[in-house]
């Protein structure tokens, strides 16, 4: 039986294991997306006890909420599931994208995302960009009024600053932050995750495995042609740099019986606050490869030695 963790103060229970949606339906993001295979990742998730699915109106744009608000209506048991999505982006009539955390404007985005995964309410909606007009406890002030009123149930900010998550989270009302972090990107270590600890807000980091980096499957003759290509991770040097580290995980897995993955989202699983991990797939047998997580145990010398490797 999985152990449900509850984010944040709300009344929300997630399996750990969550399922990062932005390869359903996100065209923007990946080029040659088959949707069907989409909707397919997004059944299996479900099928397997997965009941936390993060999607965003960017992706696609629309398109990964549509996908999954299909396979909402098509198999059912929607209150068993916790949908996340995310607002803020905002196409100019030339084309262009800004950010808008205006009451106004998050309001529109809510009604919007409800209408595309079908469904009465959002378990969790996250402003997914902050903007630079918007006081940020007055754009959570409206998110407090859309909770009142049952159209959504939790409230998250996604991409803020220190500063900006303090402003969003004056009246308590934050229940998650989402924002990146993984075993080469530890920045949020110096103040976002003591703040989230403190202040129980649950901490979700998108790209745990950085684009796939962290689950040991590259090695140097690897080349992308997705948005990896312009990732400095991915880069030159850095990359084979980041390669040898993934490389110093091999004994650590293989002694365990492992894969590199499931060591690299088991540790994160670890960190205080951070209650839910989000990995995306492309593909349904991913989701499954996914949820192997949960069986994994790390000892306290084992949790050191990744955390001295990624140092």
């Amino acid at each position: 039986m999985t152990q449900h963790k509850r984010l944040g103060k709300s009344d929300l229970l997630v399996n750990p294991i969550g399922l990062g949606a932005n390869a359903v339906g996100g065209h923007n993001l990946y080029p040659n997306l088959d949707e069907e295979a989409g909707k397919e990742v997004v059944r299996t998730a479900i099928a397997h006890g997965l009941n936390f699915i993060d999607t965003a109106f960017i992706y696609g744009p629309k398109r990964s909420e549509e996908l999954i608000g299909e396979v909402l209506k098509e198999v059912g048991g929607r209150d068993k599931l916790v949908i996340a999505t995310k607002g803020a982006h905002k196409f100019t009539e030339q084309g262009d994208v800004t950010f808008d955390n205006s009451p106004a404007f998050l309001r529109a985005s809510v009604e919007g995302s409800l209408e595309r995964l079908q469904t009465d309410y959002i378990d969790l909606f996250y402003i997914h960009f902050p903007d630079e007009h918007t006081p940020k406890d007055e754009a959570v002030g409206e998110l407090k009024k859309l909770k009142d009123e049952g159209k959504i149930r939790a409230i998250g900010v996604s991409n803020f600053s220190i500063d900006q998550l303090k402003e969003a989270n004056k009246d308590g009302h934050v229940d998650v932050l989402q924002s990146e972090y993984n075993l080469f990107k530890r920045s949020a270590e110096q103040e976002l995750l003591p703040y989230t600890a403190a202040n129980q807000i649950s901490f979700i980091p998108y790209f745990p495995l950085a684009s796939g980096l962290l689950a040991g499957k590259y090695n140097s003759d690897t080349r992308f042609d997705d948005l990896r290509a312009k990732d400095p991770l991915f880069a030159g040097e850095t990359f084979q740099q980041n390669l040898q580290k993934v490389d110093m995980l091999r004994p650590i897995a293989q002694a365990k019986g492992i894969e590199v993955a499931h060591l690299v989202l088991a540790w994160y699983l670890t960190r205080e606050s951070l209650d839910a991990i989000i990995p995306g797939a492309k593909r349904a047998e991913q989701v499954l490869d996914n949820l192997k997580t949960l069986d994994v145990k790390l000892t306290a010398q084992e949790i050191e030695q990744i955390d001295h490797i990624f140092g």
